[in-house]
């Protein structure tokens, strides 16, 4: 199997995957129970995406791995997702700000790989698609709700904003993976994607009444194995069946 497109597929999985993790957090201690069932139908679809590319590539690579070796049994460093997803929830203005990023580079990515050159790649962001705008909605009307509600729903907002604006720019900046890809036509430019991404993200800020904060977006590595401390302790939840007794079966 090309190494780059294996790559290409683990961090577009790995995003879903740990996303979904992230998010399932929530259920049972939602706000409220409308907003905590949705957000458990959000980590579900993120999780059902992961899985069908985990199955695409235990599929392609023959047999000798199952879709649950790629979530349950890699190490930290095999990961390749956004730092961005890994963030812990903290609160729901943290929450909704990090899905609210999110959205906006998943959305955009799904809309050019559905025109991709790899018909198996196009047809998973065909199927996927639907949710993402949903997801996108869902987000960017409580980050206008809440950004435009009280005092004290605004600071919180402003202050989430300023705290993980950082972690924006990683998405778009392509690795030797997406190059790659870009050039076979199976992939997005990702340069192209974030004007657009961003640009549609900044007016949901400015609804929002939101300040848009005037710093770079600076952490990276993610995308090449390298993490904060907070996938270790995912992973230390995430991985314990499968690592506590391998190979078990319902």
């Amino acid at each position: 199997m090309d190494q780059h497109r294996r790559k290409f597929i683990l961090q577009w999985a790995d995003n879903a995957m740990i996303l979904g993790q992230r998010l399932s957090e929530w259920c049972g201690h939602g706000p409220v129970l409308e907003q905590d069932i949705a957000l458990t139908n959000i980590a579900l679809d993120l999780i059902g995406e992961a899985r069908y590319l985990y199955q695409l590539l235990a599929k392609e690579e023959g047999g000798l791995v199952t879709e649950d070796d790629y979530p349950f049994l890699r190490k930290e460093q095999a990961f390749y997702n956004l730092l961005l997803v890994e963030q812990p929830n903290e609160d729901w203005a943290f929450t909704i700000v990090r899905q609210c990023i999110f959205d906006h580079f998943h959305f955009h990515f799904l809309m050019e790989m559905k025109n991709s050159a790899d018909p198996a790649l196009a047809a998973i962001a065909e199927k996927t698609l639907k949710e993402a705008r949903y997801h996108l909605k869902y987000s960017s009307e409580w980050l206008i709700r809440l950004g435009d509600g009280t005092d004290e729903s605004h600071k919180k907002m402003q202050h989430a904003l300023h705290t993980m604006v950082k972690f924006v720019g990683e998405a778009y900046e392509p690795v030797e993976a997406d190059v790659a890809m870009w050039q076979a036509g199976i992939g997005p430019d990702l340069t192209k994607l974030k004007d657009k991404a961003i640009s549609d993200l900044k007016q949901v800020v400015a609804q929002s009444t939101l300040d848009w904060p005037n710093q770079q977006f600076g952490r990276t590595g993610g995308k090449n194995g390298s993490h904060s401390e907070h996938l270790g302790y995912i992973l230390a939840t995430m991985q314990y069946m499968q690592r506590s007794y391998p190979g078990v079966e319902w």
